[in-house]
């Protein structure tokens, strides 16, 4: 009798444990985001002169199908000041950033500028190099 009554529960806990159907995980639509195509994303002054300030424009196109919007700039030190196109920039809309370098300590340089926007790592990462040289070089 405990057997038949065993088989009896193990028959019944087989039957509810394979009728159970997998749930398939929702899929979630892909982010909204803006694409920043930039000509380049680096820039090289070369030598410079000491005291002589520096500016180089970064343009890009918003290859996205969303408006890009550009919350923050910020340079790795304060030696660089940027600027930005300040409005949304449209689906296949042109926009800059600017950097512009003070050129006061002789020697190399490598600078960063972060560009914090609706892309979808939710920042792009500029770069400009050189040199800086006395007048007497």
């Amino acid at each position: 009798m405990k057997k038949l009554f065993f088989l009896l529960a193990l028959a019944v806990c087989a039957k509810v444990g394979f009728s159970q159907t997998a749930v398939a995980p929702e899929k979630t639509a892909p982010a909204v985001v803006a694409v920043a195509a930039f000509d380049s994303q680096n820039f090289d002054f070369g030598k410079i002169k000491q005291g002589v300030p520096v500016t180089h424009e970064f343009k890009f196109t918003n290859k996205g199908a969303v408006p890009m919007v550009i919350t923050n700039v910020q340079a790795s030190c304060g030696c660089t000041t940027p600027d930005w196109t300040k409005d949304p920039i449209p689906p296949n809309g042109q926009g800059f950033i600017k950097a512009t370098f003070n050129a006061a300590a002789a020697g190399g340089f490598n600078k960063t500028i972060t560009v914090t926007s609706n892309v979808e790592n939710g920042f792009v990462q500029l770069a400009i190099r050189g040199e800086v040289v006395t007048a007497i070089q």
